[in-house]
């Protein structure tokens, strides 16, 4: 068979049944391939837009996301939606296109050295010199992507190799079994926890993967410490839990901060550094508990007493059956009082609610974000793109279930919510799905709505306008006495712009229009613009009443 058909075949091999992306002249072979196949190829208007839907796709089934992009500018538009599903753990298998082989020696047209390129911002990078390595690279591709901590590869695939006759079959996949924790480490860990006073749990976006939610809220009942999760760490315990001790990452001096500082023993499940640096956490001489797939990164505010490196899901089974072992018979479960953290629980439940009824316009961050949580059940999907309404959803959206509220927060991409709602409808249909955008994160991805219309894919963009780089200003205001660089800009008609795409759209004029607005959005059948203009004197108010920001972008 031609070469393209043989990858096309190996991509079967590996259960994929979406790709996103644009193709171009250097990959016209495997399209013609896809169109006897059933992968279903998702054409998109950006290449950045096909990788963050690869990269929501990928954190929302547990599967390789899969993009596409020809060679040249096809493959540097791919970057930032591919750093962002790498450092932020999504696995996706990027394609893409290649001149011939026979020119890649010289200086030619569109001819650069993607794969260096890529190595940086991905876990493994390469190039198909031989048509007879399409099985093993597209099986390696995928096996690394998908092993933990999963992240981004990249498959180049020449035109002139694309051409050739070859006689193989894809490898046969299987499942690797990650290693269980080393049971001396686990006893380690449980004498440190018996020992505690006060110990509390941080969960990380490692903590919602692979079953370690479960044990996670096993081991917190069983012993009665709180859990804290980090911006992508929330559902790891459900928001009505009282174990559940709501979101670190926002404030300096913020409540959770106070429970961190108060703490001796810190138990990180699923932790990654690149979202909140234990610098802004870690004051005092504490006892940290790491349990990862990968050992614990090296930090001077990060000393790790067990370093507990395994499946994460295993190595909580187990920590619960020793504590079963040594405590249970004796009726000593659980070691610990949650009632402890109550007042501090209810304290933030009443800030939650405090602006619930606030009818004031332009509206409050928080006040939209009641509504929005009151319209979206517990397995609705919720994408946050990158600016000052993070740090609103970050602390005020709260979740039932894991992976129900994507931020990016490793890579911090703006433009990432919606095409990343686009590749949340292409994975789960059947629920509903919200990105809530700024204004400018907005219009950097904004010609995707044409491929949600064209797709008849009913997410709900909802845009934050308050006509300034908000999130900028904000940090800028709490670092320089209140002043801010120039950071204003125009806005379009956001319903004049809907209109023009062919879908509906609507821009709210007071409070109480909200929760009608979002029934009817989700009403349509297709995609859905919602502009709320945002009162963002709030921020300041935060700052005022909370303490000095830490912000993590």
């Amino acid at each position: 068979m031609k070469a393209s058909d043989l990858f096309v075949r190996c991509l079967e091999n590996e259960g994929v049944e979406y790709i996103f992306g644009i193709p171009g002249e250097e990959n016209a072979d495997t399209m013609l391939s896809l169109n006897d196949s059933p992968i279903d190829f998702v054409l998109c208007r950006h290449e950045q837009a096909a990788a963050f839907a690869a990269d929501v796709y990928g954190r929302l089934t547990g599967k390789s996301g899969i993009c596409l992009a020809t060679l040249g500018p096809g493959a540097t538009n791919l970057v930032t939606g591919v750093a962002d599903a790498n450092m932020d753990r999504a696995p996706v298998v990027t394609i893409i296109g290649q001149a011939s082989t026979t020119r890649l020696h010289k200086e030619s047209h569109q001819n650069m050295d993607a794969i260096a390129m890529f190595r940086p911002i991905s876990k493994w990078a390469h190039s198909i010199y031989d048509e007879r390595n399409i099985p093993e690279v597209v099986r390696k591709a995928f096996k690394i992507a998908e092993a933990e901590k999963p992240g981004a590869t990249v498959i180049e695939l020449p035109e002139d190799i694309a051409e050739n006759n070859v006689d193989l079959q894809p490898m046969k996949t299987g499942k690797t079994r990650r290693p269980a924790a080393d049971h001396k480490a686990i006893k380690q860990a449980v004498d440190i926890i018996a020992s505690a006073k006060k110990p509390l749990i941080i969960a990380g976006n490692g903590a919602v993967r692979k079953r370690a939610a479960q044990q996670l809220v096993r081991l917190a009942h069983k012993s009665g410490i709180g859990v804290v999760n980090t911006f992508m760490g929330k559902g790891a315990v459900p928001r009505t839990d009282p174990h559940c001790l709501f979101t670190m990452g926002l404030q300096g001096r913020d409540h959770i901060i106070e429970a961190t500082d108060a703490a001796d023993v810190i138990i990180s499940v699923g932790y990654d550094l690149v979202e909140f640096a234990p610098s802004f956490w870690n004051k005092g001489d504490k006892k940290i508990i790491h349990i990862d797939f990968w050992p614990a990164e090296v930090d001077t505010d990060y000393p790790v007493e067990v370093d507990i490196v395994s499946d994460v899901a295993d190595a909580l089974w187990q920590i619960n059956e020793e504590l079963n072992v040594r405590f249970d018979n004796e009726g000593k479960l659980p070691l610990f009082n949650i009632e402890d953290h109550k007042k501090m629980r209810d304290t933030i439940l009443d800030d939650f609610a405090m602006e619930k009824d606030d009818a004031s316009f332009p509206m409050k961050p928080q006040k939209v974000l009641w509504d929005v949580r009151e319209a979206l059940g517990p397995d609705d999907i919720l994408l946050s793109d990158v600016g000052a309404h993070k740090m609103w959803i970050s602390r005020y959206y709260q979740c039932d279930v894991p992976n129900t509220c994507l931020i990016s927060n490793g890579f911090c991409s703006m433009g990432f919510a919606l095409p990343g709602a686009m590749g949340a409808k292409v994975a789960l249909p059947d629920r509903k799905v919200l990105a809530i955008c700024g204004d400018a994160g907005f219009l950097m991805n904004v010609q995707d709505l044409e491929t949600m219309v064209r797709r008849k894919l009913n997410a709900v963009i909802m845009v934050w306008i308050d006509g300034e780089y908000g999130l900028i200003k904000w940090k800028q205001q709490n670092h320089f006495d209140g002043k801010h660089s120039e950071l204003s800009f125009g806005n379009p008609d956001f319903e004049l712009l809907a209109q023009s795409f062919g879908m509906w759209g609507k821009t709210l004029t007071a409070a109480d229009q909200l929760p009608g607005a979002l029934t009817e959005a989700f009403a349509q059948d297709g995609p859905a613009l919602l502009a709320v203009p945002i009162d963002y004197a709030e921020n300041m108010k935060l700052t005022k009443r909370l303490g000095d920001l830490q912000f993590t972008i």
